[in-house]
């Protein structure tokens, strides 16, 4: 039986804090195994499927934040992972993380996207100068809530060089008419939702659609707002689970994952031992049908 499997959220960070038993714990995640990477519709670049978020945890620009966040990002790279999701609301996250990447000269090894509250220059200018980059791999329009929205300075922008991709995001689903007018419209190459093994909504209107305009899909919030850890408090993986999950983080993202249309799961933290256990999903085999609707029966009737 899976070791990893007998232990919660909290004990794993602290297994994962000595070095040595880092190793011990990234090996027995399946980091030992192929990395599992998706292709962005768009283009076919692929990426990591496991990825950063900072919404709510990077937002102090201020020692022990930079601390925390250098040894998040740095996990992340040095496992293989690439995308970092930020925005210019999230309070200094974009400035913390300008400072951590370009002190680490981890520009090239990071994909980087951010996110604006409109289509306005200096709010762009803005972002960039907090990030230290002239360009960022990702620009998305946050909250969408207008279905009338038009992409086109974000297109220009993509066109002069200062994104590689553009994208929108929504995790308000009051909004998921006006999200799903302008994805259906514009087309950008990425699409932004909630998405979570207790919040299935984006399963049935978002990801179908992302499909057909051969959108990238990034899933905010896989946890559910922490939601589905208390759900699970105290209790152990099933059996069933235990070959494809080494910990609880790890099933509730390889649900995620085992819908091809996902591109990337982007869960955030800024603790380098949940990075780490975030990681162990990008390993390993994924459920299959069958098990994705145990996981969903599980979870229900908890």
């Amino acid at each position: 039986m899976n070791r990893i499997a007998r232990i919660t959220r909290r004990e794993f960070s602290a297994l994962a804090a000595a070095p040595l038993l880092s190793q011990v714990a990234l090996a027995q995640t399946g980091a030992a195994q192929p990395l599992i990477t998706r292709a962005i519709p768009s283009t076919g670049e692929r990426l990591p499927v496991v990825g950063l978020g900072t919404a709510s945890v990077f937002n102090s620009d201020d020692e022990a934040t930079r601390h925390a966040a250098a040894q998040v990002v740095q996990t992340l790279v040095d496992a293989g992972g690439r995308l970092i999701d930020t925005a210019s609301t999230y309070g200094n996250a974009e400035s913390v993380l300008g400072k951590v990447i370009a002190g680490a000269a981890l520009q090239r090894k990071v994909f980087m996207a951010t996110k604006l509250e409109a289509p306005d220059a200096a709010e762009l200018q803005r972002s960039l100068t907090r990030l230290k980059m002239a360009k960022v791999d990702l620009l998305q329009l946050h909250n969408v809530r207008d279905a009338r929205q038009s992409l086109a300075q974000f297109k220009a922008w993509k066109a002069q060089g200062l994104c590689r991709y553009i994208g929108i995001t929504s995790t308000y689903h009051g909004d998921f008419a006006a999200l799903e007018a302008v994805l259906a419209r514009e087309k950008p190459d990425f699409v932004q939702i909630d998405y979570s093994l207790d919040g299935r909504v984006a399963e049935e209107r978002i990801l179908p659609l992302a499909a057909d305009v051969k959108a990238g899909v990034l899933t905010a919030l896989p946890f559910g707002r922490a939601r589905l850890f208390r759900a699970v408090h105290g209790r152990m993986i099933p059996d069933w689970a235990q070959d494809f999950a080494g910990s609880w983080a790890q099933f509730f993202l390889k649900y995620l994952l085992a819908d091809e249309r996902v591109t990337a799961v982007i869960p955030g933290t800024l603790d380098p031992a949940h990075m780490m256990d975030n990681l162990g999903a990008m390993h390993g085999r994924l459920p299959d049908a069958a098990q994705r609707q145990r996981m969903i029966a599980f979870i229900s009737s908890l």
